[in-house]
């Protein structure tokens, strides 16, 4: 199969032509039609998350068809079209998985970091941590939804009952959970990059109250704030922009540092805290959720064989809506 391939972090991915894998007594092999290029994948690449399986291939928002299945797998037949999301395996058996926490396992497994994942013509998953993909859902629009939706819906629930959201960094999560939030009634402001007015007007053309650069103040407090970008000093900004009693969640899976910041701007029952993965809850209840609203995807395609073209573009800021490699 073709594949694109990462030998060592901080390297380009190498096109090759690698063995089709073979499926275990659990899982399925899926015929990979579309996957989501995401920012945690630039972390995988660029070594800023450890000891990733090498060599690699990357990917965990994959869209395919299932092909053949492992000998204990009832969930799924031949031609089934599924997704596979980040979270790939979970042990089942320690203190956070029986806590119905299995986002925190000490012995996850995570697609396109410790798995072969998506970005190769086929891929071989864990059936009890693939999605049924709902339809009306063209394969690229859809691949989005399985991480950028998935922990963009795992932030929003961190927020409660908020009525001011802020979304700072509007990129592939933030360009699906401002739908999500303004179907539920919220009121949401956005915050990109100082001076990136073309995405400040693509928010607000999804529906944004207000729209500015992350340096400045939103026009009204607000109740609580996401922070998609990479950013720590985002962190900070803020905590000075919510009302007390107001929570920041950090969605990402890796941030710069947290700068220094006085306890005033956290007083007044402010909260700071960060999403890890994702659940199949999380999963069950986001893909029921997506046609409700409807949640519509803006994908910018690429060939498998440009998957670092897609990375450069992603780091450079250059993508509205997601990254997708269509691959069959």
């Amino acid at each position: 199969m073709r594949a694109m391939v990462l030998d060592g972090v901080g390297e380009p991915l190498r096109a090759a032509e690698m063995p089709e894998p073979e499926p275990g007594s659990v899982e399925v092999l899926i015929r990979v039609h579309a996957c989501a290029v995401c920012r945690t994948d630039l972390h995988v690449v660029d070594g800023e998350l450890p000891d990733p399986k090498l060599p690699l291939i990357p990917g965990h928002q994959i869209v395919g068809t299932v092909e053949r299945i492992g000998e204990r797998v009832e969930r799924f037949a031949a031609g089934d079209r599924v997704g596979v999301p980040w979270l790939g395996h979970t042990d089942g058996s320690c203190r956070y998985c029986l806590a119905d926490r299995e986002n925190l396992c000490d012995n996850a497994r995570f697609t396109g970091y410790q798995i072969d994942g998506g970005y190769a013509g086929y891929a071989a998953a864990d059936h009890r941590f693939c999605f049924p993909i709902p339809e009306g859902y063209p394969d690229i629009q859809a691949a989005p939804l399985l991480c950028a939706g998935l922990i963009g819906y795992r932030s929003l629930t961190m927020v409660g009952d908020a009525e001011r959201l802020g979304l700072y960094g509007f990129g592939d999560s933030a360009h699906i959970i401002i739908q999500v939030a303004l179907h539920q009634g919220r009121k949401v402001f956005a915050f990109t990059r100082d001076g990136d007015v073309e995405r400040q007007g693509f928010a607000r053309q999804l529906g944004a109250a207000w729209a500015g650069g992350s340096g400045e103040s939103p026009p009204e407090e607000l109740d609580a704030a996401i922070i998609f970008a990479p950013v720590g000093a985002l962190v900070p900004v803020a905590l000075r922009a919510v009302a007390k009693g107001g929570v920041v969640v950090c969605a990402g899976i890796h941030m710069s540092d947290i700068p220094s910041f006085p306890y005033e701007i956290l007083w007044g029952e402010r909260v700071v805290r960060s999403v890890a993965n994702l659940t199949r809850k999380d999963g069950e209840e986001f893909l029921a959720l997506a046609p409700e609203v409807p949640v519509r995807t803006m994908a910018t395609p690429f060939p498998l064989e440009e998957a670092n073209e897609a990375l450069k573009a992603l780091r450079g800021g250059e993508i509205r809506g997601a990254a997708v490699l269509v691959v069959d």
